[in-house]
């Protein structure tokens, strides 16, 4: 058996995972048919399908790229959002040290 016999992962887009999700969910595709059209593997359907589920309940999962385009979204915001008040948070420590070693802008 050679070293190469295991088979090549596929990359699937997060937009892909949700339309594969989406037609299990809604219009009641069997997860072999998702198998079969996809190329995915059992595992990997189940996955998508679990996590589309939560997405639509309003969970997030942790360390997931959301599915839906809107939570894709939210996601990126949040992350700059916290970005954005670290700086500011760092900005006001170096003002105070600033204005503190210059006796003259006090």
């Amino acid at each position: 058996m050679s070293k190469n016999s295991r088979k090549q992962g596929i990359n699937f887009t997060p937009q892909q995972k949700h339309e594969y999700a989406r037609l299990m969910v809604e219009e009641n595709y069997t997860n072999k048919q998702i198998m079969e059209i996809s190329g995915a593997g059992a595992s990997a359907v189940t996955r998508w399908k679990r996590q589309y589920l939560a997405e639509q309940q309003g969970e997030a999962i942790e360390g997931k790229v959301p599915l839906d385009a809107d939570n894709r979204r939210i996601q990126e915001l949040e992350k700059q959002l916290a970005q954005a008040q670290e700086d500011v948070r760092l900005l006001k420590k170096a003002t105070a040290l600033f204005i503190q070693d210059n006796p003259s802008l006090k």
